[in-house]
């Protein structure tokens, strides 16, 4: 064995539960070890970001378009907050994030980028107005 991390990240990792796995402790490759775990939780609030960056540009463009308002947008706005929901329970460690200003602020530039790319959205406020509980609220709907 001994692949190297940076030649085949997957043999690397079978390599290294193998050896966790049969109590080899002392071969083990800690340090990218250590980067891979903390890589975990990296990736699980990208995933947070992401669909709720996809929820806020539908409520903007449910707040500042009503007259394109439809079936299509319901369902992406119902679907992304089922989906955090889910997360959230999965994954509770992430419900700290909602407190997080700087998460917050990258999270919505990019929500407010989405509406503008995809709906052209001119009037975008340049913080969120409605609070996490209102977001995830199944019966909110801004306007």
């Amino acid at each position: 064995m001994s692949t190297a991390y940076e030649t085949d990240v997957v043999a690397w990792a079978n390599e290294q539960a193998a050896l966790l796995r049969a109590g080899k402790f002392s071969a083990l490759d800690i340090e990218h070890i250590a980067d891979e775990v903390e890589d975990v939780g990296k990736s699980e609030k990208r995933e947070l970001a992401s669909r709720m960056a996809v929820l806020l540009a539908h409520l903007l463009k449910w707040r500042f378009q009503p007259e394109r308002q439809g079936r299509s947008w319901r369902r992406t706005i119902d679907g992304q907050r089922r989906a955090i929901a889910i997360h959230l329970k999965n994954v509770p460690g992430l419900k700290p994030s909602f407190a997080d200003a700087e998460w917050w602020q990258v999270v919505w530039t990019d929500a407010a980028t989405k509406a503008f790319d995809d709906a052209g959205l001119q009037e975008i406020p340049e913080a969120c107005p409605w609070s996490p509980d209102q977001i995830l609220d199944p019966d909110f709907l801004p306007g």
